[in-house]
């Protein structure tokens, strides 16, 4: 006789997400001043809980480009969605639900990239690093 396999459902949502997301270098899983968990790379969010009342339960905010958020949207609505609020940023929303582990770790793979990028863009902007000057 054969057994049906349960999916086990996470007591804690952003469990796996928080598994797979410590995978890539550099990440480190951190709170918001509300106590909702993110991921970060050199501070910059990555990914995080949404915590706006308008996103449904369970909700994953992703750092995205609006591309890429219009073909996930496109793709599969009934994973990938926005709210009013996210709309003008570069996120998408993802219902934990409906994705699988491999979508997740390229989503997150994605949104590590940009986020790369944005702190290596900051640095370059923001720097302060003391500049050394060698006299002969």
């Amino acid at each position: 006789m054969k057994r049906n396999r349960l999916k086990r459902k996470p007591a804690d949502p952003f469990e796996t997400v928080r598994a797979v997301g410590l995978t890539l270098p550099g990440v480190e899983a951190a709170t918001k001043y509300d106590g909702t968990p993110v991921l970060r790379l050199a501070g910059c969010f990555m990914a995080g809980l949404a915590a706006q009342h308008s996103a449904e339960p369970d909700t994953l905010v992703v750092r995205s480009s609006f591309e890429e958020r219009e073909w996930l949207l496109a793709d599969a609505p009934e994973t990938y969605y926005l709210t009013d609020y996210h709309r003008r940023y570069p996120v998408v929303l993802v219902r934990l639900s409906q994705i699988d582990q491999d979508a997740l770790r390229d989503l997150l793979s994605v949104s590590w990239r940009l986020t790369l990028a944005k702190t290596r863009k900051s640095a370059v902007v923001n720097d302060t690093t003391p500049r050394v000057s060698f006299r002969s």
